[in-house]
């Protein structure tokens, strides 16, 4: 099976998929870092909220796991030659260090968009159901790899960090899920290649 954006018609030359290939991954970190721009602040946590977890789910889901890595892959290198990508506007490679308290959730992007495109490869975003359980695995492994960095980057327990890094992003997380898992069966369906 595909990803959504393998089931687009290709270019037949080799040189234009190549191009299109390379378009999808640039336009797929610019959009993961303009909706990493929209942020709230909550006073209590060092790690903001922000849209760019909805981008991670659906360039990772929609792209299949190498086009989708790829893209999260230069997200990460965009960040850590400067680029102000990440939320917040920040940017420079200490925000992938310990130095910054949320760097971990950045690295459990690429993880997440690794896995959720191998399950899309798999067939797994052609229904909500399946849809749901993809995006539910994604925010798992970005939470794993966040929780555990917060915990060594701010020196705290694990209660701490869940309190900190998980609690507040339970409602945001669970609406970018459902619109994501949401968005994939529909657009399958647009392009008339949904398989169940």
């Amino acid at each position: 099976m595909t990803a959504l954006a393998q089931a687009l018609p290709l270019p037949n030359a080799r040189g234009a998929r190549i191009a299109y290939q390379a378009a999808l991954v640039i336009g797929g970190s610019l959009l993961v870092a303009a909706l990493a721009q929209v942020v709230v602040r909550l006073p209590f946590t060092p790690v903001p909220i922000s849209g760019q977890t909805l981008g991670v789910l659906l360039v990772g889901t929609a792209f299949g796991w190498l086009l989708g890595g790829l893209t999260l892959l230069l997200y990460l290198a965009e960040i850590a030659v400067g680029l102000p990508f990440a939320a917040e506007g920040k940017g420079g490679l200490e925000v992938l260090t310990l130095a910054t308290a949320s760097g971990g959730y950045i690295w459990g992007f690429l993880a997440a968009a690794i896995l959720m495109g191998w399950l899309a490869n798999r067939g797994w975003d052609r229904s909500i159901r399946s849809s749901i359980s993809v995006m539910l695995l994604g925010h798992i492994v970005i939470y794993v790899f966040g929780i555990s960095w917060l915990m060594a980057s701010i020196d705290v327990g694990l209660q701490d960090a869940l309190t900190l890094g998980l609690a507040p992003f339970v409602i945001g997380d669970t609406i970018k899920l459902l619109l994501a898992a949401g968005a994939l069966p529909l657009a399958w369906r647009l392009v008339g290649r949904r398989e169940d």
